[in-house]
């Protein structure tokens, strides 16, 4: 294959490069899959209205994310076991991150350990974890990232128990030892009617985790805490009420409930709902620039990215991983560009027309 032009095209590299089992495993998602073809389709049901003779002469996409300047609105989303895509694991997307000069996530879930990804590089990172039923272990994490540099925690908030990811189930998936809980908590679980990572997670997670326990997160660190999962306002609501720093549209990438809204769909109902008082970032179904000039346009900050990092560096490393955040940089650029909009406060809501507008002029 030809040297790949978009997003879409290191999907192609990465099935080519990856074992059938890894790679149902990152392009998965649960039951029917629908909620994880919605969270593409939705995008496309948006159109962006540009305006002309605009001077585009000079083109600035850099802003800051709780403070932290960063040279584009993009986040490389925490996702799991990268050493299942790539030999450098999760060290080779945080030097790809940093030569980028975007925010790494990292993942609760990743195959290198929190000082592995502390000592590869000087991106500025945020540290993802779910809540398990131990809860000594999770607050051990939470604050070996913060002695570690990380800036903020992630707590992803939409999974009491592993949505059925059916691909997994067949392929009986394997998860590999996680170095971060050697000596804590075994990760390798065996289960003799499907995956391996649906077993561990049913006997780790903590399915009765609720809103006063934002309190107990908020007294073991003195990071600042997002939550990621929230498609209601009712729940954006809530998540300011408790006092997090920001909140992360998302349905875990059509991972976990299927019929779920695809992100983009609700995004506007959060962002109205919480009338900045926090910042309001977005993970679901960004392919291309034009898809993140959308998400700033129904008024989100940032965009998440995590399949498609994921393709590039199962396709060709840190360099992959490099190439996919810079083509999506280069492609909001050009976006940018021919709508009008000098930086990324020019983006406005009057930039895009959504399918209900659409249908309601007619």
């Amino acid at each position: 294959m030809a040297e790949p032009v978009n997003v879409n095209e290191f999907q192609v590299l990465a099935r080519q490069a990856l074992p059938k089992m890894y790679y149902n495993y990152y392009t998965g998602g649960a039951e029917d899959q629908h909620t994880l073809r919605e969270n593409v389709e939705a995008f496309r049901r948006i159109t962006i209205r540009p305006r002309i003779l605009v001077d585009v002469s000079r083109i600035d996409m850099s802003t800051a994310i709780l403070g932290y300047k960063t040279s584009a609105p993009i986040m490389i989303a925490p996702t799991a076991m990268h050493k299942l895509a790539h030999p450098e694991g999760e060290v080779a997307t945080a030097r790809a991150a940093a030569a980028s000069d975007v925010i790494m996530g990292l993942s609760y879930m990743s195959t290198c350990t929190v000082e592995e990804v502390t000592s590869s590089c000087n991106a500025v990172r945020f540290f993802q974890i779910y809540v398990y039923k131990r809860r000594d272990i999770t607050a051990f994490m939470v604050q070996r990232a913060e002695r570690n540099g990380f800036k903020a925690i992630i707590l992803t908030a939409d999974t009491p128990r592993l949505g059925r990811r059916e691909a997994d189930i067949k392929n009986k998936m394997v998860a590999p030892q996680l170095k971060n809980f050697e000596g804590l908590i075994s990760t390798e679980y065996v289960s003799d009617d499907g995956s391996n990572i649906e077993a561990f997670a049913a006997v780790t997670f903590d399915a009765s985790l609720c809103w006063k326990d934002i309190a107990w997160l908020k007294s073991i660190t003195n990071l600042p805490i997002l939550i990621k999962g929230v498609l209601t306002s009712e729940d954006a609501i809530k998540a300011v009420e408790v006092g997090v720093a920001g909140i992360i549209v998302s349905n875990h990438g059509a991972r976990q409930l299927d019929y779920a809204p695809a992100t983009i769909s609700v995004l506007e109902e959060v962002v109205h709902a919480i009338q900045d008082k926090v910042p309001v970032f977005f993970d679901g179904g960004v392919r291309r620039g034009t898809d993140i000039f959308k998400v700033l346009a129904l008024g989100a900050k940032a965009v998440l990215i995590g399949r498609a990092v994921v393709y590039g560096l199962a396709a060709k490393g840190e360099h992959g991983v490099k190439q996919v955040i810079e083509m999506l940089k280069n492609e909001l650029e050009l976006t940018m560009t021919l709508s009008g909009c000098c930086t990324i406060n020019d983006i406005t809501r009057s930039h895009v027309k959504t399918d209900k507008e659409i249908c309601c002029r007619m």
